[in-house]
């Protein structure tokens, strides 16, 4: 009868038990941690600054070389 009931645990519970176990687990682990979330802010500070740069030096291109987007652009198109 004992034999019964650990072959019972064994084959049964302890995989249903297992499961479960992490299912709960994934479930309250699905949001940021707070590191993540630090990361993503220093991210998200990190691309404002470069999109800021980015606009400064296309503003000091404007200035300077007035054909630079049409110079640029001709580059990109696939020669035929």
């Amino acid at each position: 009868m004992g034999e019964l009931f650990i072959a019972l645990f064994l084959g049964l519970l302890a995989p249903l038990w297992l499961v479960f176990h992490y299912i709960t687990k994934w479930k309250t682990s699905k949001g940021l941690s707070s590191e993540d979330e630090k990361l993503l802010e220093e991210l998200y500070q990190s691309a404002q600054r470069m999109e800021s740069r980015i606009n400064a030096l296309e503003t000091i291109l404007d200035d300077r070389t007035e054909r630079w987007r049409e110079d640029r652009s001709d580059r990109q198109r696939p020669r035929s």
